[in-house]
């Protein structure tokens, strides 16, 4: 794929300006506790710092040392970089910053003007989770597709290449990793069914190195290689035509020694099987960790986390790479808590499995055969046209948020959620290819049984931060939050374990055993994942804090009591002196609206409205990013002016004239109106 060159392209040398990361500098980033060089800190992607100024003992002492305000009002799930005193960071629409890491002083701005209309194909909010550096150049990868090299010394674009097939509805919303001069990316899409494939770029010049696809292609063509035409087998029916799903769209890790890099895969597309690959068949590498040469992206071995996966159990969530002792033997393995609810541990030589456990209640299976590696399904789990509830919820036992883990404590530590859901078969699905969403599944709406189950899953939600033990396999401790939605995480030689949290702060714990030694309210909710960094002899967390992404689309609640604020970047030091200021209260009051649509009316729009809104805006109207039930007058007024002409497009919300036609958009409007009557005492006493 040609690259589309918008500068000179300067060789790098060591000390040639900010920035200067390279292959040797990353082996030895333990030497450097005080930078925070790559996403997860190092290859191994830990995200441990051995930095100890901060510990259990002072850790009360922390106060806010500087912060950024970030323009808008979604979610910002970026890790920043810390690198020789400059701090990287990336906001919504991949606006990418430099800032003096010391003061908070912005050194520079880029602003890579991406495609607005992208915003409805991101299941999951305009996110970004962050940026590569290598060589005095920062790497972006936006919504839309480019993956962009940065000048780190003015933020000024060397060189940009168009990642994507247009043919699907696929977005970026992972931070690229560097390797030895490669730059790798994956996408997301799969809920648009969109075919899965991570590519390696070369970092000075942006040429493509190499592609692997995660899914087979039309097997009447030559695939890419033998391993797509095993992978062929699995798959039945016309999946190429469907897409197949299996999208890179977070997690990368990569092993120097072994000259390995590990990809997780996301779910399959549609979700249901029965769509996907009548027939059955596993559907490799859907919901898979898969080692790949890093020269040249041929297979290595792969694990297949949940074969014919239909529940949304993606294998996309943190690779970590350790030591770990079990029985006796120190084991080379890479481990992942991701969504299906067991955690894996797997000897990342060879893919072999060394141990799995539940670390939340699982329904769907009762265990992994050891002897084969393959999940004990629970047939009851397979769903129809009638609703089963089952647990995990697509949510997952863990999402994306970043996990860490602990050489010192031996311990993993990740949010994790108990939270079912009611899956069933919609039997009016008919898949349009280019929509974002292509499930195939009748979610939670169009009638009162699937209300019920769904209502029953909402009552049933519990979240914690959990600390895992992965050589026992048993939960140490546990840290009860009141809902889900609390941030990735932190560990540090300080016994410490910070996070965000749902009620709006931001927290320390004791590594060891759990114990709270520090809170600050900040006004926000910081899902991202924490960084730590050292400069002048001062020990540094920063943060971004807000709201956002994919589990605020889902949520049926909101924590509007704790989102005050504008975004923000927040960095703590002890004794901290500076405050946020005040947030004027400026809610608007919650207005009633007419009420008067036809019963034929209400099931059209909530039809429409589960296959076209409910990702973003929640099952039955309930939450998501936007709580729908409480649209000021105004919205209500401008309804089908931002649903179809993309009136508020700039904030994320583009036209789907292209997929609802008006006489749908006034359906939806409609069941908007009952909803918020059928809520409207709840809703009016602020619940």
């Amino acid at each position: 794929m040609a690259s589309i060159l918008l500068g000179a392209v300067p060789v790098a040398t060591a000390g040639a300006g900010p920035a200067q990361v390279d292959h040797a500098r990353l082996l030895r980033a333990d030497r450097e506790p005080g930078q925070w060089l790559a996403p997860g800190r190092t290859y191994g992607e830990d995200r441990f710092s051995p930095l100890a100024s901060i510990n259990d003992g002072n850790a009360s002492q922390l106060g806010l040392a500087w912060y950024a305000d970030l323009p808008g009002d979604r979610g910002v799930e970026a890790s920043p970089l810390m690198v020789d005193g400059v701090l990287y960071n990336i906001e919504p629409w991949n606006v990418t910053t430099a800032y003096d890491a010391r003061t908070g002083k912005q050194l520079w701005r880029y602003d890579p003007q991406v495609d607005r209309d992208k915003g409805k194909h991101a299941c999951c909010d305009i996110v970004s989770r962050g940026v590569a550096a290598w060589k005095g150049r920062i790497y972006v990868a936006t919504l839309d597709g480019r993956l962009i090299a940065l000048d780190a010394k003015d933020g000024k674009p060397v060189w940009s290449v168009q990642t994507f097939d247009p043919v699907w509805p696929y977005t970026i919303t992972a931070a690229p990793r560097v390797y030895d001069g490669k730059v790798l990316i994956g996408n997301a899409g799969a809920e648009g069914a969109a075919r899965g494939y991570v590519t390696a770029y070369d970092a000075a010049t942006g040429k493509q190195l190499w592609r692997f696809y995660t899914v087979p292609g039309d097997p009447s063509l030559p695939q890419p290689n033998k391993i797509l035409e095993m992978a062929a087998t699995t798959w039945k029916g016309e999946w190429w035509k469907k897409g197949g799903g299996g999208t890179v769209w977070d997690s990368i890790a990569y092993d120097p020694a072994l000259d390995l890099v590990y990809i997780g895969t996301g779910n399959g597309g549609p979700w249901a099987q029965a769509y996907r690959s009548p027939g059955g068949g596993d559907n490799l590498f859907i919901s898979s960790i898969v080692a790949l040469k890093a020269d040249t992206g041929d297979y290595v071995w792969h694990y297949q986390t949940t074969p014919a996966d239909e529940w949304d159990y993606t294998a996309t969530q943190s690779l970590i790479l350790a030591d770990l002792k079990l029985d006796g033997v120190t084991r080379k393995v890479i481990m992942q808590a991701p969504k299906n609810g067991f955690f894996y541990i797997l000897d990342r030589a060879t893919g072999k499995l060394l141990s799995a456990k539940n670390y939340v209640p699982v329904s769907w299976a009762s265990g992994i055969d050891m002897a084969t590696g393959r999940p004990i399904v629970n047939p009851e789990a397979h769903y129809g046209v009638n609703p089963v509830v089952v647990t995990p919820a697509p949510g997952g036992g863990h999402s994306w948020h970043p996990m860490a883990y602990s050489p010192i404590t031996g311990l993993a530590y990740f949010p994790a959620t108990e939270l079912y859901y009611a899956y069933s078969l919609n039997p009016a699905f008919r898949q349009t290819p280019g929509n974002m969403s292509q499930l195939g599944i009748g979610g939670t709406g169009f009638d009162l049984t699937r209300r019920a189950a769904a209502e029953f899953a909402e009552r049933n939600d519990k979240a914690w931060l959990v600390a895992w033990d992965p050589v026992a396999q048993t939960e140490r401790w546990r840290v009860p939050y009141p809902q889900r939605g609390s941030g990735g995480v932190l560990a540090t030689t300080g016994n410490l374990v910070f996070q965000g949290t749902i009620n709006g702060t931001f927290a320390a714990y004791t590594a060891d055993k759990g114990h709270k030694v520090w809170e600050m309210p900040v006004q926000q909710v910081p899902i991202a994942a924490p960084i730590s960094y050292m400069l002048d002899g001062v020990q540094y967390i920063a943060v971004n804090a807000g709201w956002g992404g994919g589990i605020a689309h889902a949520a049926s609640s909101a924590p509007l009591s704790f989102v005050k604020a504008t975004p923000r970047l927040l960095v703590f030091k002890l004794g901290g002196t500076l405050t946020l200021p005040a947030v004027a209260q400026t809610a608007a009051a919650l207005v009633r609206p007419q009420d008067k649509a036809d019963a034929a009316t209400i099931a059209r729009g909530e039809k429409a409205y589960g296959d076209h809104c409910a990702s973003c805006h929640g099952a039955q109207a309930r939450g998501g990013i936007k709580d729908l039930r409480r649209m000021t007058a105004q919205t209500r007024a401008e309804f089908l002016d931002i649903v179809l002409a993309g009136k508020r497009r700039e904030k994320g919300m583009a036209s789907f004239a292209d997929v609802v036609s008006r006489a749908d958009a006034e359906a939806i409007e409609a069941y908007l109106a009952r909803r918020t009557s059928e809520d409207w005492e709840s809703l009016s006493a602020g619940k």
